[in-house]
């Protein structure tokens, strides 16, 4: 019997989730999302179908998600940000993007992709500099890795940093960067070494201000298009040296640390789209007639809302899963690549049949529902394609 009782403690200490999570978010959970998904009904969903339809970067918003620490979310309170654990970060995301997906990315890049590395990896003096102006929403943080030729491949990045007297001078390009031309704090990759592969990478805080720094072409794109997508370019970009963010060589390694917790935000963000879809099904199909009954009533239709429904809540479970054991200090590569994976292939899936209910007014920009079917693709691919997930997975399980 107490071999049995070891076994069980064993299984729980490597499996804190399977017996153990609460299913019930704490109160300040809670508040949190009630007073998030009270702001997007109020200042995001008039003006969302704008700012897409005239691609138009949602600053106004920012400002005020600013104000209401949003744009700080997880940044600890002595930088001057909420402190809150990565479920709240989740269910941020997640009502945000409900109501304006290009919104719910910009926020999920700026807490995740450049914050977060900050507080990883930063010294203090850096973390002292840095995460206040991103608390306050002074500048817009953006994470610039992917290249023409390095985008599920980081490792074979080309833009090179090297060292000289107190500056590095980097030089070459990054493309498809959330909000690259509007960002005043960036994290960005680059080699130091040629001869080292993927430990020859490192990570530097970038200020849009320095010299050698510009932003090239701006994105037209499917979705997502207030999110504004750019190409940097660095032309002996001069970087004081102490913006080397942890130590030369570490950069890949930030890097993917960094894109795990990001993964979590997208499946949110996937998750969020999904409910805003169901939810302007259900609307359609209670209020729409054909053949002499509403919509609603044909088995067809119960049966695409139903199946939505129960997708919907198995990602947002992968979601809060993986936000839970990244809270818990333990890793959690895999559980954000599931829930990232699931989640976005589940959005797309959702949004087919969110325009399919819709019949033709889903095809048109009348109707919600298009733009969401435009904004979800991007979740399958953006922080990690579906298929780089599962590589990530089978690595994790085959070990």
């Amino acid at each position: 019997m107490t071999t049995i009782v070891r076994g069980i403690e064993k299984f729980i200490f490597k499996h804190p989730l399977s017996p153990s999570m609460r299913f019930e978010l704490t109160d300040e959970q809670k508040m949190i999302q009630k007073m998030v998904r009270e702001f997007a009904e109020k200042e995001i969903e008039p003006v969302a179908a704008e700012l897409d339809q005239k691609e138009e970067y949602p600053t106004e918003i920012l400002k005020k998600m600013a104000s209401l620490g949003l744009l700080g979310i997880i940044i600890p309170p002595e930088y001057g940000g909420a402190g809150a654990d990565t479920i709240s970060y989740s269910l941020v995301v997640e009502e945000i993007s409900k109501k304006c997906a290009s919104t719910g990315v910009i926020t999920s890049v700026h807490n995740s992709l450049v914050a977060w590395p900050i507080m990883k990896y930063g010294n203090e003096d850096q973390k002292k500099k840095y995460l206040p102006i991103l608390a306050k929403g002074e500048k817009i943080g953006a994470f610039a890795g992917t290249e023409a030729n390095a985008g599920s491949d980081l490792a074979a990045m080309e833009s090179t940093a090297v060292l000289k007297g107190d500056h590095y001078i980097i030089n070459g390009a990054k493309t498809f960067i959330t909000s690259g031309s509007e960002a005043g704090i960036l994290i960005v990759f680059a080699v130091t070494d040629k001869d080292a592969g993927s430990k020859g990478i490192s990570a530097f805080i970038v200020e849009n201000d320095m010299e050698g720094f510009s932003v090239g072409s701006i994105f037209e794109k499917m979705g997502i298009t207030a999110a504004h997508t750019a190409e940097l370019i660095f032309e002996d970009m001069k970087v004081p040296k102490e913006n080397l963010l942890g130590n030369e060589g570490e950069g890949f390694k930030i890097a993917l640390s960094t894109l795990d917790g990001g993964r979590i935000g997208i499946a949110a963000q996937a998750v969020g789209i999904a409910q805003a879809t169901l939810e302007k099904c259900i609307g359609y199909a209670q209020e729409r007639e054909q053949f002499g009954k509403k919509l609603s009533r044909f088995q067809a239709i119960q049966w695409m809302i139903a199946d939505m429904a129960t997708q919907i809540e198995a990602a947002r479970l992968l979601v809060l899963r993986a936000a839970h054991t990244k809270d818990q200090g333990l890793r959690f590569s895999k559980e954000a690549a599931m829930a990232k994976l699931y989640a976005a292939e589940m959005c797309m899936d959702a949004v087919i049949k969110g325009v399919q209910i819709h019949g033709g007014y889903g095809y048109t920009k009348e109707y919600p529902v298009e733009r969401y079917f435009r904004d979800a693709k991007i979740t399958e691919i953006y922080e990690g394609t579906s298929e780089i997930q599962r590589l990530v997975i089978a690595a994790n399980l085959l070990r």
